[in-house]
């Protein structure tokens, strides 16, 4: 198994990586914002991508997007096929990505949304702390990545404030070298469960 930086000889991928995050979320029925191939291809041909492969198989993939003139920048995307899963690539995978967004740009902000309870175990691992989502990035274009995620309409009853996703975020001035850290499960699992319990609450009244 190989995990690189992304460039334009991985764009034939494009579809199947497009098609992975689509099938992800409607199996797991989470809020995962769709991508296009089109989408994708811009992602893999800037090095701002890393794509796990085996031989010429298509593996796992995440890719960074840049924020706010470079303060921040987000590890997003982050899939693995069906066929990979529960073998630990997706650790692999974001550890590569935050190695590669560090290296890139060492003085940003590094942060992401998720309703990922081993998205959020792997961030906090590599550094990451939950925060409010006024701490992140307030650039609109982000946000309006958002849309095609189910859960849209409570990000925008709520003006952008809370979600079911939880922001996370890797402070570099706070952070000069990360240290990997162990969590318990529960404590992001009751995180979560208050989450949707106070939002859909709302969203039901």
């Amino acid at each position: 198994m190989d995990i690189v930086i992304a460039n334009e000889s991985h764009i034939k991928y494009a579809t199947v990586i497009s098609e992975t995050i689509s099938d992800s979320a409607k199996v797991r029925g989470t809020g995962i914002a769709k991508r296009t191939p089109d989408y994708i291809i811009k992602r893999l041909v800037n090095g701002n991508a890393v794509i796990a492969l085996d031989g010429d198989k298509f593996a796992g993939f995440c890719y960074i997007e840049v924020w706010g003139h470079q303060k921040f920048v987000a590890n997003s995307g982050l899939i693995v096929h069906p066929d990979y899963r529960n073998q630990g690539l997706a650790k692999k995978i974001k550890k590569s990505i935050f190695e590669l967004s560090r290296k890139k740009f060492p003085e940003a902000k590094i942060f992401g949304i998720t309703t990922g309870l081993a998205v959020m175990k792997m961030n906090y691992e590599l550094g990451y702390k939950p925060v409010t989502f006024s701490e992140l990035t307030d650039d609109p274009d982000f946000w309006k990545g958002c849309q095609t995620c189910k859960n849209f309409d409570i990000l925008t009853r709520t003006e952008q404030k809370m979600c079911l996703c939880t922001g996370m975020l890797y402070d570099p001035a706070h952070s000069k070298k990360y240290e990997s850290r162990k969590l318990n499960n529960k404590t992001f699992s009751r995180l979560k469960s208050i989450k949707e319990q106070l939002l859909l609450k709302k969203k039901k009244g």
